[in-house]
């Protein structure tokens, strides 16, 4: 798939956030390894503690329907009802989501309307942590 489809999708996810508090809509697009692609959205809460980015819920529905190997996300936001108007990067907690199921290689793209710039999750999560480290503290 190319990339400019995935940040279609995403920015098409947005049309479905939940952002009555921020007023900024998110929407993601994950590439699985098999080619299909799972959307996610933002969805805010009142307690904001409980507020879900797209990013994390396009993986748990991913890992709901049986996937656990990927490729890329494309992730793009904006304010409400607006066309995507900067790039918004996943923030630290998706990025260890990311991290659970993704190596170094995996790309992510963030898109402003305008253009595409790609990231691999080694760039934006150096020395992450992983299950690779807990496998090296079991006894």
């Amino acid at each position: 798939m190319k990339d400019e489809e995935l940040i279609r999708l995403a920015d098409e996810a947005r049309k479905n956030a939940y952002a009555p508090y921020s007023g900024y809509t998110v929407g993601a697009a994950l590439l699985a390894s098999d080619g299909s692609v799972t959307v996610g959205c933002n969805v805010e809460n009142a307690s904001y503690g409980a507020t879900v980015c797209a990013e994390r819920v396009a993986f748990s529905r991913a890992v709901a329907d049986g996937k656990h190997e990927f490729l890329a996300i494309a992730v793009v936001g904006g304010r409400c009802g607006q066309p995507a108007e900067t790039r918004f990067h996943p923030c630290g907690i998706c990025r260890q989501v990311m991290r659970e199921f993704c190596r170094d290689e995996f790309r992510v793209l963030v898109g402003n309307g305008e253009e595409i710039v790609c990231h691999t999750l080694g760039e934006l999560l150096p020395a992450g942590f992983s299950s690779d480290a807990m496998k090296e503290t079991r006894p």
